[in-house]
């Protein structure tokens, strides 16, 4: 079968363990994005094998598991947090006065079409607004300003596809290892030249083994990936972000408590204590 963009394979040197996108065919080499996984590979194409369709559904139903997982888990997360604010509010204040709350504005710049969309789609069913824009990871730097200045966001993640890369030379430390790990860097770096604060610009980056440390210095709040694991596509970004947008501005969002409902744990994120920014007012005015 001829190989074309798009479709999902498989690598025989690795015993077909991750699914990957064609992204590209570069004249014998097979530029692949992990299916499930933002994770960038290349391969000699007699190394990549067609997905069966039967594998394919097999996939498909385990990627819409893994999605549900993080629904739930946030689910669970707003129940508690939501029990915990109406106590208060009918501890503090009169039963007779609505509020109104303020919505959170995200902004997520990804280097996946598809992920993207996941991505937004998730978003909208944890009642989240959200601005996403598909930019590969290459174009990152050079445009952040240009968006930040039109969305004035809240919440930045920055995130597509990353892997540490031997025959880029260096051990694992050296930034120039990574295949997209130096433009999340810069993107980050840009951004918090806009927002110092940490509570008031929250930022996600990274992606599959990127270099954590260095996206950490840079400015951002949560990144990945500490121990260069693999990452699902949706966990932790979705999940982390509905977190602190749904966590009072009162409030800490703690780290380990983010860490600890996520597939991977703290090998595959990290971050620091946060400022959550949900916020309400009163009193509720009905617009006429």
């Amino acid at each position: 079968m001829k190989l074309m963009t798009g479709m999902l394979v498989t690598r025989y040197s690795h015993q077909h363990d991750i699914v990957f996108r064609i992204k590209n065919i570069v004249e014998n080499t097979v530029i692949l994005h992990g299916e499930d996984l933002r994770l960038e590979a290349d391969a000699p194409i007699e190394d990549v094998r067609v997905l069966p369709e039967d594998d394919i559904r097999e996939r498909q139903e385990e990627m819409k598991d893994k999605e549900e997982y993080s629904y739930r888990m946030f689910r669970q997360d707003y129940q508690l947090m939501k029990e915990k604010k109406d106590m208060k509010h009918k501890r503090d204040e009169p039963s007779n006065i609505a509020r109104f709350q303020l919505p959170v504005k995200v902004l997520h710049i990804d280097g996946d079409r598809l992920y993207l969309k996941k991505c937004i789609d998730l978003y909208q069913r944890l009642g989240l607004q959200v601005h996403g824009v598909y930019l590969q990871e290459n174009e990152l730097p050079l445009e952040i300003d240009t968006i930040i200045r039109k969305i004035q966001p809240e919440i930045l993640v920055v995130t597509g596809h990353d892997a540490y890369s031997k025959s880029k030379g260096g051990a694992k430390k050296e930034l120039t290892a990574y295949r997209n790990s130096k433009y999340f860097v810069e993107t980050v770096r840009k951004a918090r030249m806009w927002e110092p604060n940490l509570d008031q610009l929250i930022i996600f980056a990274g992606a599959c083994q990127s270099h954590f440390e260095s996206i950490i210095r840079a400015g951002a709040n949560f990144a990945s990936s500490p121990e260069r694991i693999n990452i699902h596509a949706l966990d932790p970004p979705v999940y982390v972000i509905a977190k602190i947008a749904y966590t009072p501005f009162m409030d800490k969002v703690n780290v380990y408590d983010v860490l600890k409902n996520t597939m991977t744990g703290e090998k595959g994120l990290g971050g620091m204590e946060t400022k959550g920014l949900f916020r309400t007012g009163l009193p509720y005015v009905e617009t006429k």
